[in-house]
């Protein structure tokens, strides 16, 4: 391959190659876009511009043509936004809501679950074809980010900002454009017209981050993967009561591991632009309440659910039922959204279930405050998760629930030791996974102490050598993000 012809390669979008954090292709362009950001940082509109510019690429290196589905709705939104600003009457901006919610959420109808309607009437006795549609990258993410800002203009929040480009900058922000954090517009519209000013704490901060998350994303993750769960789920019937019971504790560090390292990245990479995003996980494996885990997991998506669909039906500021309703509804809804099968519903059903049974019992039991209930009730909480896990991660219901009959029925706890030491490496990550989930915050707040005191040369040694590890564990070989089918 000539010069040319891999430079317009590396321009094209490769459907089977779609450009990811977790590669060597985007750690070369990210350092070739900071390069040129560094240079325009304290000119304005060159920053915007070209930061702009970069996310719509990485964005079409991603999803390929639909990037005009990202601009569409930037610019349906845009006009929306000022449309409900100016309404004259409280009625007309309820129209102009309305336009908003059927555009954004009709574009994500259409892709997402379309064929998933289709099948549904078809297993009711319907004959109706099924379309090949592609689902954008990260349509679930932008959808809901385009959202809050009509949302918030209507509900007299924030006011809509005066440059289309500031807010197609902040639609388009390529480090959590396709998996999050989900941003809102009153946090992040301020941040894209200050003065640039990254620290040696950023610098720092941005270092650890985008360090772990590629740790975790791309030698726990990936490995246990495919080297472990995948085997297991493909064909539970192969396995042991054991092997199934451990590939559900595999999975649950695996989606951790996966979608908190890919929101760790993000925020290191807008950090060494300069911008903040808001914390996405906190250790929710500690939880000891189901309604805990949500305000620790994917916490920009649980504050979202919360903000604009579970309070804009009432919260719990109506009747205790009613607010029963509420918690079942919005985490039914919150598995929807996860995906276009009704093992994603049954999942949210499962979790809207918990929570529910959380707030009637707490309503009407106070149990005292030992060490032993918190611990039994982190132990159980943790379970409750790793089980509903199951369903989340199974290619269907009758998968899932073999899974589960080979652990209730096919339990050996004598093939522990030969299975251990067979996935001697799987185990070891596993144990890794877990012990950097547990370690204490405090422990966090002491390396990032020590790691300041050193030179940035160093710094970019670490996230060098991260890159490197994850290559030699992968061979090379580049797992797209789970939440990237979201």
């Amino acid at each position: 391959m000539t010069f040319n012809e891999a430079i317009l390669s590396l321009l094209h979008y490769n459907e089977k190659m779609p450009l990811l954090f977790n590669s060597g292709i985007f750690l070369i362009l990210f350092v070739f876009f900071l390069a040129i950001f560094m240079l325009v940082e304290k000119k304005q509109f060159l920053r915007v511009t070209w930061t702009l510019a970069f996310s719509l690429f990485f964005y079409y290196k991603s999803s390929g043509n639909y990037v005009l589905i990202l601009l569409i709705s930037t610019l349906i939104d845009y006009t929306l936004g000022w449309m409900i600003f100016t309404a004259p009457s409280k009625a007309i901006k309820r129209v102009f809501l309305f336009l908003s919610l059927f555009a954004n959420l009709g574009m994500l109808a259409y892709f997402k679950y379309t064929n998933f309607f289709i099948d549904t009437f078809n297993s009711l006795g319907a004959s109706i074809s099924s379309y090949e549609i592609f689902l954008p990258i990260g349509i679930s993410f932008y959808t809901f980010q385009t959202l809050s800002y009509s949302i918030d203009i209507y509900r007299g929040e924030l006011k809509p900002t005066q440059n289309i480009l500031d807010f197609a900058f902040f639609v388009s922000f390529f480090p959590q454009l396709v998996a999050g954090p989900i941003v809102r517009a009153a946090d992040f519209l301020p941040q894209i017209n200050k003065k640039i000013a990254v620290s040696n704490a950023d610098l720092t901060r941005a270092t650890i981050l985008i360090a772990s998350g590629l740790f975790k994303k791309a030698v726990i993750s990936d490995y246990i993967s495919t080297n472990y769960v995948d085997r297991i789920f493909d064909n539970p019937a192969l396995y042991s009561g054991f092997e199934n019971l451990m590939g559900m504790y595999a999975y649950t560090l695996q989606i951790y591991c996966d979608f908190s390292g890919y929101s760790d990245m993000a925020i290191g990479l807008a950090l060494l632009m300069g911008f903040t995003l808001m914390e996405n996980f906190n250790a929710p494996y500690i939880s000891k309440s189901i309604t805990e885990f949500w305000r620790r997991w994917h916490i920009s998506l649980s504050s979202w659910l919360k903000d604009y669909l579970y309070i804009s039906m009432g919260g719990n500021r109506k009747s205790k039922i009613r607010t029963y309703f509420n918690l079942f509804i919005t985490m039914l809804l919150g598995g929807l959204w996860h995906g276009a099968s009704w093992k994603f519903v049954f999942w949210g059903m499962m979790h809207g279930t918990a929570l529910t049974a959380e707030r009637f019992f707490k309503d009407r039991i106070k149990l005292p405050k030992t060490k032993w209930i918190a611990a039994f009730s982190m132990l159980l909480t943790f379970h409750f998760i790793a089980f509903c896990w199951i369903f989340f991660r199974a290619s269907d219901f009758s998968n899932a629930l073999a899974v589960i009959k080979q652990i209730s029925k096919g339990f050996n706890i004598s093939v522990a030791l030969e299975v251990v030491a067979a996935y001697r490496w799987v185990f070891l990550l596993i144990s890794i996974g877990f012990l950097m989930h547990f370690i204490p915050g405090t422990f966090h707040t002491y390396i990032e102490q020590r790691l300041e005191r050193t030179p940035l040369l160093f710094k970019s040694f670490i996230i060098t050598s991260v890159a490197w590890l994850a290559f030699q564990v992968n061979s090379g070989k580049i797992i797209p993000f789970i939440y990237f089918q979201f």
